[in-house]
């Protein structure tokens, strides 16, 4: 069995911060990667809003230089997974894929939250080739092209409104005859002179060439297929929270994120924090979860000395 002081899990944003937050707190952190090293920005390409970098910066080069930052502070990154957890006491104690036992005085869960995506084979070939699922990371990227937006609920329509201040023109794909939407929210979209709303519709293949995405090929209710021709193809399904592991234990709301007290990273369990798209519903930017993973790692510190 393995003690340790700052037990971080996720590779994230948030994770890496908070590894270079406890490492300057001198709290020892060990970091856990999981199966996602750098977590969801991996999927995507150039990053155009992370501050500090006027040009921009490959998604993958940040999290690396995230990483190197954390390891060169004293974090213990380590590879692979966390399995199993019992917070019934503290220490807490956590088993690795592995097989190893862990026992932890804090823990940080960072371990994001995936975005739902529809399954389909085309839609995996163009990632980050044209397929995304945050308008607010990639809509920079189609400033007066043609793009499609899937989804009925509000995250859709919500993204539908950013493009469209954006693009050229948005295609909102509903595979129902009304949306799910907030009244507000519908009463934006359909006012928005560039989003066409295609009802009843289910997409059937995402299609491109080398150069990425050129078109999707739809499926209306009534049978009919036909196809639109876009540069960018935005799935605004849902996200799902990566917190089954310690939902028997901690907090958490209707959907799965993780509740945390106030503007801290506490959860209901004393010693135990989460930050980033783990208990982030709302902002889901990578920025937002640095910010959190520095606020866990606090509080982390604060929790130890007492």
């Amino acid at each position: 069995m393995e003690s340790i002081k700052c037990l971080i899990i996720g590779g994230g944003p948030a994770g890496y911060t908070a590894a270079i937050y406890a490492s300057r707190a001198a709290l020892s952190p060990v970091l856990y990667e999981g199966l996602t090293p750098g977590g969801q920005l991996t999927t995507t390409t150039t990053i155009e809003n992370y501050p500090g970098y006027p040009h921009g910066i490959d998604a993958n080069q940040l999290m690396s230089d995230m990483r190197a930052q954390a390891k060169n502070l004293g974090a213990d990154i380590r590879g692979g997974a966390i399995v199993k957890a019992d917070l019934s006491q503290r220490p807490f104690r956590l088993t690795t894929d592995r097989g190893d036992e862990l026992e932890a005085d804090a823990l940080i869960i960072a371990t994001g939250a995936t975005a739902k995506y529809l399954g389909l084979p085309s839609e995996k070939k163009f990632m980050g080739m044209g397929v995304s699922a945050c308008a607010t990371c990639d809509g920079f990227f189609y400033r007066r092209k043609d793009v499609a937006v899937v989804g009925g609920g509000d995250t859709a329509c919500e993204e539908a409104t950013y493009l469209a201040g954006l693009c050229r023109k948005v295609y909102l794909i509903v595979r129902r005859d009304v949306l799910r939407a907030s009244v507000a929210m519908q009463k934006r979209v359909l006012e928005t002179p560039n989003i066409e709303v295609l009802w009843k519709c289910n997409t059937q293949e995402v299609l491109g060439d080398a150069n990425g995405v050129t078109g999707a090929r739809l499926v209306r209710s009534d049978g009919e297929i036909f196809d639109i021709a876009i540069d960018g193809f935005f799935v605004a399904i849902g996200h799902h929270p990566v917190s089954e592991l310690f939902a028997p234990w901690v907090k958490t709301d209707d959907n799965g994120y993780i509740v945390t007290d106030g503007c801290s990273s506490a959860t209901s369990v004393e010693g135990v924090f989460a930050a980033g798209d783990v208990q982030d519903p709302h902002y889901r930017q990578a920025v937002n979860a640095a910010a959190s993973g520095c606020r866990a790692a606090l509080d982390a510190e604060k929790f130890l000395k007492r």
